[in-house]
């Protein structure tokens, strides 16, 4: 709106490759700006587009954007093509990218009969997706018949291309529904591949019970030894292995070149795929990819280079001068190989438009100089080369414009009194005015402090006073005119609240009434607020807000809290909290504790020229007794409104005599302090003005003088307040001279500042200085000097002679030969080591093991000439480089300076852990350590057995070689917690160790021989004994009953059932065959539980070392299932479970 005449901009245009959706209208974006506002037009394919000729194609009003209505059935393809949209108007012609329209494509997989796949177990497999070439490319995954994605692993996975690779099939692979999906994203889309019948069939069943054949690894992709990939800069690069094998073999990577880039590489498929985001012209170079397994491994080498389509240094952008200026127009662009620039002007190329004496083209550079009127144009920078191109548009304006004020005609700011206030001129012009301002009348332009001037043409005023009020005119001047315009500035007084709530406690049901009364300037209306614990006051009658007041109505035990009284302006606001205590009503009024009133009768006598004697009379204490009275003073001179604190005195006391500066217009006040809190003020006292003036009694405190820039020195201090100038005009003389140059002090008088500014110094040079306060009646006291620096500048020289000596495997001693004193140009901080790791001394450092470290630094205070970089890499290839810093920052850096470290001791193995346990032997595998650290030369197993008491054994070591990481032990004890201890070493000996606990396999028939008495011959005796005895009770009993006795034996049986004594039958129990050879005492009174087992503390012997033992069985998890030799004919008896001692029979059973 400000400028009548400017050349098209391209404001919005549809990317470079646009793919639409067939189904939707084709909009092709093209808008831009200009004044007036261009007109558009498009070609297609280098040719003219006529929208007005194709009924389906509207160009949107004021816009060049294209709508092609597709949705009669006419096709997307029919408008593919390269697009391009002209802006143009009066003074210029913009141009678009070159818009290349495609349709998207989904189509329909090819039909074909896919025959069920025979492979053999353990043989490679591929299966092929080969997706229909869609635009964009489809995403490939394969699922089965539910729709469920495909489990895949190190040795099943899809590759980049879609297909399923099998490093080896295993007979679960047999499916018959392998299916290959590709989903089309920009029509979203799903085409199916007919499902894929794969039938594995076990070697064992045509040939032999040989086991599978193994293979060493073999790529599957890519299948040359040797590969080459091209990636663009910014992109992503991803290299792919897999590879067929049996074992399935792992995937490894590495950079011959240099380290992997740890924050953008990524390892995904499985490790099978590399991937590096951002690639920068640093990724190109040699990769490998190993694939390993324990019959040997194979590599492929890839050659990676980076080529960059360009991209942006500096784009060209708009330029607006002024007729007779100078100017210039840059377009660097990069890339590789380097992109060619190309110019236009309006579209057409430069070096085929109209003749200009004021452009002149040099490679991607236009100057003008001079430029008239007519120049104005609008530029395009094309850079290309064979991997893309960029297009930009900058244009050129030659504008002759009067200046012009758009700040609003007599804008009114107002500020509160002590605060800053900005006022606005905002202009336009061409060539751009140069802003001055005025106040009242234009009688002087304002200049120096307090003023602050901005570049955009605002003044600010950092502290507002009363006397800054009035009317302000800013004007805007160039070469071809003025204008002016009035602003006003209405400073304020601030809002206080000058009586406040107080601290209140009152009874349960009583009122309270907090008071806030305001003190504001009568143009502006307060707006009165009250919270609550910071939050609104609850809505009950019993609260009542007055303009001056907040009462509350039979107050209730919720109603404490903290109550804040907020008084709000327009422009500024005040608040004050007071707390109020509900208690309980008591028979006896409690003592109330409060502030204490305000001290009244304020009387100054025996006035002296700089002294006061100042009396007055105490308020009432309020049952707290008056600890102190604080004295302040407000100088209506020179800061009117601020009260200062100027001394205190006891609370016994009602009188203090004050010490006084001259030149003050005095007014004291004072207040009363007791354990509650302080009272409010008292009324002040009239104005005392002590006279004469004099000169200042001091110079300004805390003076520093140090260079911010190298070629300045800044002098500060700590001004004097009105109170201390002890009269008008305070100044200060600011003096300064080099040290041990020069004799005559310079000087320069300032005032209203804390900081002066030397300019031209020489580089980091001592100074002299002194800091003198004046005022109308003279000069201070004299100042002393202190010492200061001019500003330092970065170092120019290098540390030299830097070598290193190399003390262990971690740490290495940096020596070299300090910079000189001038070449440090400043107060010399210290030394700057920057050190990073290079790449490992290990051949075969896979990425798991390398580590990609970045830069580090060490800094060594003062004037060093060594010292010591710890925390290194053993076995590693360090680079560092050494640098001086100063106050400013650091200078160069040394030339950089290789050194190795030796080997040092090796990391813990990755991981223990147990593949195998039996009775009395474990196997154990361990992973190598991931800090090698050096070549391996073995490793050292050491083990030790530990009891149920947690007491350990005898230890046991063994050394192993490097290349083995699994070993089986023998003959341990069954049932038996063991320890292991495994480290590895190296030449500097062994690392430290991972440790784990394993268990031997529990005896599952060792319980049974503990209770096996059935083979003792005491026992054996026994049992024939009862068994006698039992057998002549049934003689008697039948005899008698043959004899027709009395005794019912058959009723007394059947009704009392009593199993010790039934007769046996044979199929009951059969007895087996007991060895009485074995002298081991039987377990009293104990019977064999019916799980056959016992407690593991109970023997430590085999049922193996007893007689017909040796013949028992065990189960696969090592239960005893074995009988003694004798033979039954049923598959065994319960026993019966019972606290009792057991009967001969039962205890027969219990050991059948």
């Amino acid at each position: 709106c400000l400028v009548r005449h400017v050349p098209p901009t391209i404001t919005h245009q549809s990317p470079k490759d646009y793919i639409v959706d067939p189904r939707e209208n084709i909009v092709i974006h093209c808008e831009a700006r200009g004044k007036p506002h261009p007109s558009f037009s498009w070609t297609r394919n280098g040719i003219h587009f006529d929208v007005d000729k194709d009924a389906k194609v509207i160009m949107k009003p004021r816009s060049g954007t294209l709508v092609i209505d597709i949705s009669g059935g006419e096709k997307a393809e029919a408008y593919e093509g390269v697009y391009q949209c002209t802006a143009r108007n009066e003074h210029g012609t913009a141009l678009s990218n070159n818009i290349i329209i495609r349709q998207s494509r989904s189509p329909l997989w090819s039909k074909e009969q896919i025959k069920p796949i025979f492979v053999q177990e353990g043989m490679p497999l591929v299966l092929r997706c080969q997706p229909p070439a869609g635009l964009p490319p489809p995403i490939i995954f394969w699922m089965d018949n539910n729709f469920q994605r495909l489990p895949q692993s190190r040795r099943v996975s899809q590759g980049l291309n879609g297909d399923l690779y099998f490093s080896n099939v295993m007979t679960e692979d047999s499916r018959s529904d392998y299916i290959c999906y590709a989903r089309f994203p920009h029509t979203q889309t799903i085409q199916q591949k007919q499902p894929i019948t794969v039938r594995v069939f076990n070697s064992d069943v045509l040939t032999s019970d040989e086991p599978l054949e193994e293979r060493q690894p073999v790529f599957l992709v890519p299948s040359d030894f040797v590969s080459a990939k091209l990636v663009l800069r910014g992109q992503v690069l991803e290299l792919e292995c897999i590879a067929e094998g049996l074992p399935t073999p792992e995937i490894s990577w590495i950079k011959v070149s240099g380290e992997l880039p740890a924050k953008r590489t990524s390892f995904q498929n499985f490790e099978k795929t590399l991937r590096i985001v951002h690639v920068s012209e640093a990724d190109a170079g040699e990769y490998h990819c190993t694939a390993k397994n324990r019959l040997g491994s194979t590599h492929h080498i890839i050659h990676v280079s980076v080529k960059a389509s360009p991209y942006w240094i500096s784009a060209p952008q708009n330029l607006v001068l002024a007729p007779l200026e100078t100017g210039v127009l840059t377009c660097r662009a990069g890339g590789n190989p380097k992109p060619t620039i190309a110019w236009f002007m309006n579209g057409v190329p430069i070096e085929n438009s109209p003749e200009d004496s004021s452009r002149t083209v040099e490679d991607d550079t236009i100057i003008f100089t001079e430029v008239q009127t007519g120049s104005s144009a609008v530029y395009q920078c094309n850079a290309t080369n064979e991997y893309g191109y960029l297009l930009s548009n900058a244009f050129l304006n030659v504008l002759a414009e009067p200046p012009r004020v758009l700040t609003p005609l007599n804008t009114v700011y107002q500020v509160i009194m002590d605060k800053p206030a900005f006022l606005n001129c905002v202009s336009f012009g061409s060539p751009i005015p140069r802003v001055t301002w005025f106040k009242d009348s234009r009688s002087s332009i304002l200049v120096g402090d307090p003023y602050v001037f901005h570049d955009n043409g605002t003044l600010e005023i950092p502290v507002a006073r009363v006397v800054h009020s009035g009317k302000y005119t800013c004007v805007a001047r160039n070469s071809l005119g003025i204008s002016e315009n009035h602003v006003y500035l209405e400073v304020k007084e601030p809002t206080r609240i000058v009586k406040q709530p107080e601290y209140m406690v009152v009874q349960r049901n009583s009122d309270v009434v907090f008071v806030c009364k305001v003190k504001h300037d009568p143009s502006l209306i307060p707006t009165m607020i009250w919270l609550k614990d910071n939050g609104e006051l609850p809505d009950d009658e019993r609260f009542i807000v007055d303009s001056e007041s907040l009462t509350i109505r039979e107050v209730t035990e919720n109603d404490e809290g903290t109550y804040t009284c907020i008084m709000n302006t327009t422009l500024d606001q005040d608040s004050v909290s007071a707390k109020l205590s509900v208690v309980e009503a008591t028979p006896t009024p409690a003592v109330m504790y409060e502030k204490p009133d305000a001290p009244t009768d304020l009387e100054l006598t025996d006035p002296g020229v700089r002294s006061v004697q100042l009396s007055w009379i105490p308020g009432d204490e309020h049952n707290s007794p008056i600890k102190k009275f604080l004295i302040q003073y407000e100088d209506a001179l020179h800061s009117s409104g601020t009260w200062n604190n100027l001394t205190e005195v006891p609370g016994t006391k009602t009188m203090a005599h004050l010490k006084l500066s001259p030149y003050v217009h005095y007014s004291f006040r004072v207040l009363a302090v007791n354990d509650v809190g302080y009272s409010l003020p008292s009324l002040p006292t009239h104005v005392y003005k002590t006279k004469p003036a004099g000169t200042p009694d001091e110079n300004p405190s805390d003076i520093k003088a140090m260079g911010m820039e190298h070629s300045n020195l800044v002098i500060s201090w700590k001004p004097l307040t009105g109170l201390q100038s002890n009269g008008p005009g305070l100044q200060y003389n600011i003096m300064w001279r080099q040290m041990d140059v020069d004799k005559d002090w310079n000087s320069e008088t300032v005032a209203n500042v804390s900081k002066f500014v030397v300019a031209g110094t020489p580089t980091f040079v001592p100074y002299e200085v002194k800091v003198q306060a004046l005022n109308d009646y003279g000069n201070g006291p004299k100042p002393p000097i202190i010492i200061g620096y001019s500003g330092e500048d970065l170092p120019v020289s290098a540390p030299e002679n830097v070598w290193v000596r190399v003390q262990n495997s971690t740490l290495a001693e940096v020596h070299w030969e300090p910079v000189p004193a001038k070449a440090v140009r400043g107060r010399l901080q210290g030394y700057r080591v920057y050190y990073w790791k290079e790449r490992s001394l290990h051949r075969h450092t896979t990425h798991s093991h390398a580590h990609h470290m970045e830069q580090q630094t060490l800094n060594f205070t003062g004037n060093r000439s060594h010292g010591k970089i710890p925390g290194l890499h053993p076995y590693s290839i360090y680079l560092l480089n050494v640098r001086v810093f100063n106050g400013r920052g650091e200078g160069p850096a040394s030339s950089s300076l290789s050194f190795k470290t030796p080997e040092g001791v090796p990391g813990r193995p990755a991981f223990l852990r147990v593949t195998n346990n039996n009775l009395d032997s474990l196997t154990l595998e361990w992973g190598p350590p991931h800090e090698r650290n050096g070549h391996l030369t073995g490793y050292i197993l050491t083990y030790q057995s530990v009891n149920n008491t947690n007491e350990f054994g005898q230890l046991k070591e063994l050394v192993l070689p490097p290349n083995e990481t699994s070993i089986t032990l023998h003959n341990l004890k069954y049932s038996m917690r063991y320890k292991f201890y495994i480290s590895a070493k190296t030449l500097k000996g062994p690392g430290s160790s991972t440790t784990e606990e394993f268990a031997t396999i529990m005896d599952g028939a060792m319980a049974s021989r503990q209770v096996d008495i059935a083979t003792q011959g005491w026992f054996i005796g026994l049992m024939c004994a009862i068994a006698l005895l039992i057998l002549i009770l049934l003689i008697v009993c039948f005899i008698k009953r043959n004899k027709g006795g009395k005794y019912p034996v058959k009723e007394k049986e059947a009704a009392h059932a009593d199993p010790e004594v039934q007769p046996m039958k044979d199929d009951d129990i059969t007895f087996g065959e007991y060895s009485d050879n074995e002298d081991h005492k039987p377990l009293k009174g104990s019977r064999t539980p019916s799980s056959g087992t016992v407690k593991r503390d109970e023997s430590d012997d085999s049922l193996v070392d007893y007689g017909e033992g040796g013949d028992g069985q065990f189960n696969e998890d090592g239960s005893f299932i074995g009988q003694y030799s004798g033979k039954t004919e049923r598959d065994g008896v319960q026993a019966h479970e019972s606290s009792e001692a057991p009967s001969p029979v039962n205890a027969m059973n219990s050991f059948v």
